[in-house]
């Protein structure tokens, strides 16, 4: 096993080699184990489709666009996969595109056509087929569609937290919009085409957020001299006066060519790099997305020999460029993602990021792009500090285990991240973590589900401290962001937190909604720290199929001695209307 290290120090490689074989064995033991008993226990009406039937299933050349990580699709599939359901659905790698999802649910047929398939699933899935419909029938007719419009209209009371890099973030994975207290809003739409096997998808919005106070300059100057950057970049540090914005965004754009199971795209387009439901480690939509160059393996792969042992496998590739960074200037990113499933039950995913280049420091060529594509050693101060630095390099290991036991009542999961570790599983004592599971129903409500999902980034080791273990780097010091937004998990540096759900499921496409959440900042990283704590309701209905209203009540009490003395409490409000223009 080859380590690095960011930070330019010396470590232990017996301590990492010694993590790294403990963690092996317990690997090597649980997943033999977890492939024997799946097969043993499962009682719910899922026929497991053979490779041929996947391979055949998802043959078509057809384009198909994706479908935006927070689209109302996303919690209807995922809850008829927790059902026991969508045997070759990846959890860890998404988005999926509408074809890959027509082609899960024609994967499940059989075993949803069962009688005893629960009245949910099959309730479910009638919905994602009639949304899904042209796909299902092939969908070769080109066409070009607006496919919604909607607006939000939010209203927050009392001052929020929005500085994910530092003291944390009252509203998250919102695209990295702006929001500050008063009246907020934006105004959208969304609209796709294809073509043979392009596809186009479009989705731009107005945003408005009223000024604000921002830090003061004494705040900046310490933010700053705790990242050690030359002066306070306001890029990530929101240093006051915050004027007021009025935006013209771009969302989601993204061309895509569909070829041999691929969907190789140029533009914006959403990822979710993980399994679990607050925040993916890896990458989320906390950030807005960036523009990238895109290879992502939207099929199940068979590969002869290996998927005998190891499943069907799943891949993601991306390269793009990062703004909001000053130090040093306009980097560019790379992220790899491969998953696997050895049975319908089990997914088992791995990434790597590396963020490099920058003006004055490493130019953005093919040569550098492989040169940190390919580093897995710890390169001395001298070559971090030259233009031969592979960049900052960063890894998930993630896996979701949906129990087979009582028709899939129980989904245990976790995600983790690294920073100077080729696989965080090396090594957890040094990682980021993000466990979490899941309950498909409770007794005598089988519509209601509980979820807790519990985080860290800040683990116990003597390097975590000041904020500089995990997210953030000695040459890139604006970390693991774009545009001052964490890309992977909300909960930023050197902080824990957790989750919890409570859900009421009354339609596919209709929901009540509970939530927790909280999250403390260490001391050592923010003089005095930071805590949160805060309360939501969300609800979504859909009083005529076409159009959908969804309505946010958080209520959050925090602390943060650096900015403010004393506890401090918010209120935020939000209703957002959106009409489907072909609603099946």
């Amino acid at each position: 096993m080859l380590l690095w290290s960011g930070r330019q120090q010396p470590f232990n490689v017996y301590k990492h080699v010694q993590g790294y074989s403990i963690y092996v064995c317990i690997v090597s033991l649980l997943v033999p184990l977890l492939l024997i008993t799946t097969p043993m226990l499962a009682q719910s009406g899922d026929q497991t489709p053979s490779h041929a039937e996947v391979a055949e299933a998802s043959t078509s050349t057809i384009g198909s666009p994706y479908i935006p990580v927070d689209s109302w699709i996303y919690p209807a599939a995922l809850r008829l996969y927790y059902l026991g359901y969508l045997p070759t659905a990846y959890l860890g790698v998404r988005p999926w595109t509408r074809a890959s999802l027509a082609h899960m649910l024609a994967l499940s047929k059989d075993s949803l056509d069962q009688a005893s398939a629960p009245d949910e699933a099959v309730e479910i899935a009638a919905r994602l087929r009639r949304e899904l419909a042209p796909e299902l029938a092939g969908g070769g007719t080109p066409s070009f569609s607006t496919e919604s419009v909607y607006t939000r209209l939010s209203g927050i009371h009392g001052p929020i937290l929005n500085d994910s890099f530092h003291l944390g973030q009252t509203i998250v994975n919102d695209y990295g919009r702006p929001d500050e207290p008063g009246f907020d809003n934006l105004s959208g739409f969304s609209a796709e085409a294809h073509s043979g096997r392009f596809s186009l998808y479009v989705r731009s919005e107005y945003q408005h957020a009223p000024g604000a106070t921002g830090y003061s300059p004494a705040v900046a100057a310490q933010l700053a001299a705790i990242d050690e950057t030359p002066d306070v970049p306001q890029s990530t540090i929101p240093a006051g006066p915050i004027p007021e914005q009025n935006n013209s965004r771009v969302v989601e754009a993204n061309l895509s060519a569909h070829l041999l199971g691929n969907e190789v795209s140029f533009g914006k387009s959403d990822a979710w790099l993980g399994p679990g439901l607050g925040a993916s480690m890896g990458w989320s939509n906390n950030a807005e997305d960036i523009y990238s160059f895109r290879i992502n393996r939207v099929e199940p792969l068979y590969i002869p020999g290996l998927s005998r042992v190891v499943g069907l496998f799943r891949y993601d590739f991306m390269v793009g460029s990062l703004k909001g960074h000053e130090y040093p200037n306009a980097p560019w990113i790379h992220m790899e993602k491969v998953s696997m499933k050895p049975t319908p039950d089990l997914e088992i995913g791995f990434m790597r990021s590396v963020i490099w280049g920058g003006e004055g420091h490493v130019p953005i060529t093919i040569g550098t792009f492989l040169r940190s594509f390919f580093s897995v050693t710890a390169p001395s101060p001298a070559v971090k500090n030259s233009n031969q630095d592979p960049g900052a390099r960063f890894s998930t290991f993630d896996f979701l285990w949906r129990v087979p036991l009582d028709n899939h009542l129980v989904t245990l999961y976790m995600d983790s991240f690294a920073h100077d570790n080729v696989f965080p599983i090396s090594n957890l004592g040094r990682s980021g973590l993000r466990p979490g599971f899941y309950i498909a129903r409770l007794p005598g409500l089988p519509r209601l589900d509980f979820r807790a999902e519990g985080t860290t980034t800040n683990p116990h080791d003597p390097e975590s401290n000041n904020g500089r273990l995990l997210l953030w780097e000695n040459i890139e010091k604006q970390g693991y962001t774009n545009k001052a937004f964490i890309l992977g998990d909300w909960i930023g540096r050197e902080a824990t937190g957790g989750q919890a759900w409570l859900t009421w499921h009354l339609r596919p496409d209709q929901q009540i909604q509970l939530q927790y959440r909280t999250a403390k900042v260490a001391h050592d990283f923010i003089p005095g720290g930071t805590t949160q704590n805060d309360l939501s309701a969300e609800f979504v209905l859909r009083p005529v199929r076409p159009l959908e209203i969804k309505t946010t009540l958080q209520g959050e009490l925090w602390k943060a001695p650096l900015i403010a003395p004393g506890r401090q409490k918010d209120f935020v409000g939000k209703v957002q209307l959106t009409y489907f223009f072909h609603s099946q």
